[in-house]
């Protein structure tokens, strides 16, 4: 079983490369450099917020790419807009833009953005060394889970989705992968981590269906944030309330691997300490333990929602309750965190009921198999 999981893995990584591969030549080229001066352009650098626009005379220095090691100037535009403007300093590294020339052999440079990144690899790193540390094996096993999953979204759905690919299909097939090679990994190939599967796929099958209900009903777009707008830009044929529809599932599908593992591994408990237990029995156990978890579970989803729209909370204090509510983003946020909630619930009683069903059956297979080996002895 360990080896045919295995093969799995390697299998989804072999889809991985070429689906990813015709995608490749759509990404923009960049290149990274560090700035190594800053001039101001008729105004002192300490005392620019009273003037409407300033700019930067920037000297960068490339870090990577054909020209590695030689310097250009360029311009950066201060508006005293926060959301656009880059105030750039002495030894920031940035991230440039390269275009070619129409002669097709004249490369320019222009500032991208910032490069930020780095921070985040240290945090990366704390993440993995917690892991490893507190979770050993398990830990191991729940990193490589975590990988995997990212490359799934990253190499396997964006580009099915991209490529025209129905986008609820896709992430249901890429979300109970995941959720198999997830709950596998860390929970062993056995009747546990089948039934948390089953949980999950089922939960997430009933939520992509709610997901269309709510958007055909509540008139969603599927255009809730500028990343939208700017991939309408880049591509217009995309299915926008289907990409709303596996946001929604993607978002889901965290909390329902972990329900439905908890309330699997608490009914293989109760089965492993009184395998006298009958299903009814089984099942009304594991939801006892659901409906603790549903409580703190669902509580956890809608703060995590709130935590990532807390300006659309602080936006509602300026405008009239009623528009706030009715406005797209608003109502795509809240219907996310209630699918979410619902997937939840459901879930389970479904794995309730499966982990029952094949608790029991484990159990009366024993006992065949008990019962003709004491046949075959005693015919002996």
């Amino acid at each position: 079983m360990k080896k045919g999981l295995l093969v799995f893995i390697i299998f989804i990584n072999f889809i991985m490369i070429p689906v990813f591969a015709q995608n490749n030549d759509k990404n923009l080229h960049a290149e990274k450099g560090v700035v190594e001066n800053v001039e101001y352009e008729d105004i002192n650098q300490n005392n620019y917020s009273d003037k409407e626009q300033v700019k930067q005379i920037v000297t960068v220095k490339l870090l990577t790419g054909e020209f590695k090691g030689q310097s250009f100037k360029t311009d950066n535009m201060i508006t005293n807009n926060p959301y656009y403007d880059m105030i750039l300093r002495k030894g920031d590294r940035v991230i440039l833009h390269t275009e070619l020339e129409n002669d097709n052999v004249t490369i320019n440079y222009d500032i991208a953005d910032i490069q930020r990144i780095d921070f985040v690899f240290v945090l990366l790193a704390l993440f993995f060394a917690l892991l490893l540390f507190i979770g050993r094996k398990k830990g191991f096993f729940s990193l490589v889970s975590i990988v995997i999953t990212i490359l799934l979204i990253l190499l396997v759905l964006s580009p099915l989705i991209r490529s025209g690919f129905n986008p609820i299909i896709s992430t249901l097939f890429i979300s109970i992968i995941s959720s198999a090679v997830t709950i596998y990994l860390v929970g062993g190939l056995n009747r546990k981590s089948t039934s948390a599967v089953l949980g999950a796929s089922g939960s997430l099958i009933c939520a992509s269906v709610i997901s269309l209900m709510a958007i055909h009903f509540s008139h969603l777009t599927g255009f809730s944030s500028e990343e939208c707008m700017y991939l309408y830009t880049s591509d217009s044929s995309l299915n926008f309330k289907g990409i709303l529809t596996a946001s929604m599932m993607l978002a889901t599908l965290g909390a329902v691997m972990d329900t439905g593992m908890s309330i699997a591994s608490s009914v293989n408990e109760f089965f492993t300490l009184n395998p006298e237990m009958t299903p009814k029995e089984l099942f009304i156990s594991g939801m006892n333990v659901g409906k603790d978890i549903i409580g703190t579970m669902a509580n956890t989803l809608i703060l995590v929602y709130l935590g990532s729209s807390l300006p659309l909370v602080l936006l509602s204090q300026n405008i009239d309750l009623q528009k706030f509510f009715n406005l797209n983003q608003v109502v795509t946020e809240i219907t996310s965190a209630i699918i979410g909630s619902i997937a939840i619930v459901i879930c389970v009683p479904i794995t309730a009921f499966v982990t029952a069903y094949l608790m029991k059956k484990k159990n009366e297979n024993e006992t065949n198999i008990m019962i003709k080996n004491d046949n075959d002895i005693l015919g002996d």
